[in-house]
């Protein structure tokens, strides 16, 4: 059998690992191909007529697309954009449409509310000239048009064409105020993206040093250690976006908090895993914090442009979590942002938990099983002696081996 191939591990590299990538692959690309806007909370200023229209055709061209919200006026719409209640709001009336947006709380959303808001005004502009066309050619007014003396039906078009200049201009115009702007250096935000994605990885490596690293004996240094090295380099991270690419302008020691939380949690995770499961724990880590947390993040977009699903799983994981609550924390002073803290700290908690008390599990399962050797069970039989040693063995011959941590 020893000149046979390991089959096992054939198997493993042909079929094994194939699928594991086409499934990675499949994470990162089906959000993406599938981003739309599901629910997306938007306001609408005012209750009249061109609201309630606007609303209606919103609501057919794009069923299932915007979850809607009145406000009164445009200052109450503007504090709902600011508190993250909406991600922007459409002021609708009979000479134009205002687009409310904040390009900071998604880019692709602030441009998708300007493209909504202009396509309202070029319907708007469609029905006018239909009205008008309609009103020129209408049998009444073609009569007395024949029945008035010369030169008072070209009076009275002028007069009406004068009116209907007042009331209703023949082109809506479409003005878009950002209420909440992204940083000038990164006005597309990929800087920002480009910051959030290597947090996970970065916070796995820091995870698999502590616990691998022979030096940490003691469970209370790995912890010392993951707090700080977090804290280390988030500062890190925070002095790179920002003092050298400029893309977190705001709230400076608040950012770099959130920074160094979101790596600890990764971190402690990662640690916490491997020091229960051993070695297995990291690609179990791995496959759970990249290709599920960063894929469902919805951090170049937003958690409502995925898949219905996939945006509650990628806000209940660090990677989704620590990116909305940066994104509250740089730009909306932290509104919104106290469930996604409470995910931060949640996963950290049980983390650490995992890397003080996992020894605890471990030494009861290595106890487990020494304790057959330790009940009087016979030596194994030496080469041609024909039996077993009538020798048993004595605890204090195979004393238990301690753990490191003890």
């Amino acid at each position: 059998m020893s000149g046979h191939p390991a089959w096992r591990e054939v198997a493993i590299a042909a079929v094994a690992l194939p699928i594991v990538i086409a499934l990675a692959v499949m994470a990162f690309a089906w959000p993406a191909g599938r981003i739309s806007p599901r629910d997306v909370p938007v306001g609408i200023v005012g209750t009249g007529p061109a609201s309630q229209h606007a609303v209606e055709a919103l609501t057919r061209a794009k069923p299932g697309a915007f979850d809607f919200h009145l406000y009164a006026d445009r200052q109450a719409a503007r504090s709902a954009i600011e508190n993250r209640d909406v991600y922007g709001a459409l002021a609708i009336s009979g000479h134009g449409v205002t687009v409310l947006k904040a390009t900071a709380a998604s880019p692709s959303v602030a441009q998708l509310l300007t493209d909504v808001g202009q396509e309202l005004a070029d319907k708007a502009t469609q029905q006018i000239a239909q009205q008008k066309a309609a009103g020129a050619h209408s049998p009444t007014e073609a009569r007395s048009h024949a029945a008035a003396p010369p030169g008072a039906a070209q009076q009275k078009a002028a007069a009406r064409q004068g009116a209907d200049g007042a009331d209703s201009p023949a082109e809506i115009l479409v003005k878009a105020v950002d209420v909440v702007p992204v940083a000038a250096e990164d006005p597309r935000g990929a800087v920002f993206s480009s910051v959030v994605f290597p947090l996970t990885v970065c916070g796995i490596l820091i995870g698999a040093f502590v616990t691998m690293a022979r030096g940490l004996a003691r469970p209370r240094h790995r912890v010392l250690t993951l707090l700080v090295a977090c804290a280390v380099a988030g500062l890190g991270v925070y002095l790179v976006a920002q003092g050298f690419l400029g893309a977190l302008p705001h709230n400076h020691v608040a950012t770099w908090a959130i920074l160094s939380l979101d790596l600890l949690s990764v971190s402690a995770t990662a640690a916490g895993v491997i020091r229960l499961l051993g070695p297995a724990g990291l690609g179990l880590s791995a496959a759970v914090m990249v290709f599920v947390g960063n894929a469902f993040s919805g951090a170049t977009s937003a958690p409502e442009m995925l898949p219905k699903g996939v945006d509650h799983i990628g806000q209940w994981l660090p990677p989704g979590a620590g990116a909305s609550l940066l994104r509250d924390t740089t730009y909306f002073d932290g509104n919104s942002g106290a469930g996604h803290l409470a995910v931060l700290a949640l996963w950290s908690v049980c983390g650490l938990t995992a890397v003080m008390c996992g020894h605890w599990v471990t030494g009861e399962a290595r106890g487990a099983k020494s304790s057959a050797t330790t009940s009087g069970e016979l030596l194994p039989a030496l080469p041609g002696s024909g039996g077993a040693l009538p020798v048993r063995r004595h605890a204090h011959a195979h004393a238990r081996r301690h753990d490191d941590d003890g």
